[in-house]
């Protein structure tokens, strides 16, 4: 079947779509009515066990994490785009640089975490040396976590908490602020300064990955893997920056799938740029599990007793099925749909598949976030403080999505001083 024969030509408007409109309005309608439904898990969830609350904060940094990382995530890929140039970045820019603009709705979702710190770290309730001695006489804490309690404190505290965090987000602010304000610049300028754009951003972007991954890093250190103090790994951050790669990849397809249904996207989006990224995608699925595995045998093989506990609380007591589902929806799924030539050249299931990604990513957040907790490590039981690691993070991720149309609506979609603008605007080959 042939394509068109004629080099097509972007319409006049490349606002967002109206239709942008009804997503905000439907992510505020799902946000607030999960919203009501995590409160009365969490009701439910205090006269149950005494640990609604407990179980609401701990979704509430699943979301949180999540929607950090498409944020943060975003402008990662973002720099690495200006740093590698292609194509798909003509697609991906403005959704990308949405994405940055709604690190604000992250930064809220943090100070939430940050006031209540005390009941999601042991270092935040444990905060000296006779604090700890007396937790361990009393049973709540064993002997290797008083000793990494003690050993961490000038690390694991709350002023260097709340220090480190806001430097991270300040950085973080600061890039986004900076590579937004350039793209509008290169926007007002003529296509005969690109080569001075492209050198621009190159210079900002190749430093900017660097320090993502740095900050990054201390971020996630600090959010998620001090739940419990005793576990240390040397690639628990280039977990998270792959993982942020799965997903933001995955949410930007949706994004740009869902744009093509009208105009400028439905002229910019080829065939060949969505198969593209879909094989962007599948790079990302096979990295993710390579590095997953990776730590996994060389932990297990070590058999060092301060290293195995961490993989033991998320294994037994029923916690092997989690591990298994997760191997299946994070990798196995996707990786064995996404070989597919077909399904990453159709829109709908490439779609699909992404929305998958999506859900599977923060199934694994649950899986490592959960088993943190001493109710829960090797004790993988229901209670109605399960259902709430759907209920927030749904609620958090649409009230976020709301935010990035609002964010998407104040650009054209389409940087037309693009080189790439005229390749991708040209017909595709034919196929037979």
């Amino acid at each position: 079947m042939a394509h068109e024969s004629h080099t097509r030509t972007l319409p006049a408007d490349l606002s967002a779509p109206v239709f942008v409109d009804g997503w905000k309005t439907r992510a505020l309608m799902v946000g607030a009515v999960f919203s009501i439904v995590a409160v009365i898990l969490a009701l439910l969830g205090q006269a149950q066990d005494q640990l609604g609350w407990d179980h609401f904060l701990r979704a509430w940094v699943l979301g949180l994490v999540l929607t950090f990382g498409w944020s943060v995530g975003g402008l990662a890929l973002l720099m690495v785009q200006y740093c590698s140039g292609g194509k798909w970045g003509l697609l991906l820019r403005r959704p990308l640089e949405a994405m940055t603009r709604s690190l604000p709705v992250v930064f809220v979702y943090w100070v939430v975490a940050a006031i209540f710190r005390g009941r999601l770290f042991l270092w935040a309730q444990y905060t000296n040396v006779s604090d700890t001695a007396a937790a361990l006489k009393a049973g709540a804490i064993t002997e290797i976590q008083q000793h990494c309690l003690d050993f961490k404190r000038p690390m694991l505290n709350s002023e260097t908490f709340i220090l480190v965090s806001l430097l991270c987000f300040a950085i973080w602010g600061f890039y986004t602020w900076r590579l937004n304000t350039l793209g509008v610049k290169r926007d007002a300028d003529t296509p005969a300064n690109t080569p001075y754009w492209i050198k621009k951003f190159e210079n900002i972007s190749g430093p900017g990955i660097v320090i993502y991954s740095l900050t990054m890093t201390a971020a996630v250190i600090y959010w998620v893997m001090s739940m419990d103090p005793t576990w240390y790994s040397s690639v628990y951050g280039l977990l998270f920056l792959v993982g942020q790669g799965y997903s933001v990849l995955a949410l930007s397809i949706i994004v740009a799938i869902s744009l093509s249904k009208a105009e400028p996207f439905k002229t910019i989006l080829r065939q060949t740029e969505q198969h593209d990224m879909g094989k962007f995608t599948f790079a990302f699925v096979m990295l993710n599990i390579y590095l997953a595995f990776g730590q996994f045998l060389i932990i297990w093989s070590g058999n060092l007793p301060e290293e195995i506990p961490w993989y033991l609380d998320r294994i037994r007591g029923h916690w092997g099925v989690i591990i298994t589902l997760d191997f299946i929806f994070h990798w196995l799924i996707p990786f064995t749909l996404l070989l597919s030539r077909d399904i990453k050249r159709n829109k709908k299931r490439l779609t699909r598949v992404c929305q998958w990604m999506v859900f599977a990513k923060a199934f694994d957040l649950f899986w490592l976030i959960e088993p943190n907790f001493k109710d829960a490590a090797r004790n993988l039981h229901f209670s109605w403080g399960i259902l709430e690691y759907a209920a927030v993070p749904v609620a958090m991720a649409s009230f976020w999505v709301a935010f990035f149309c609002t964010r998407l609506q104040t650009r054209p979609l389409v940087q037309t001083n693009d080189p790439h603008l005229a390749e991708i605007l040209e017909p595709e080959h034919a196929e037979a």
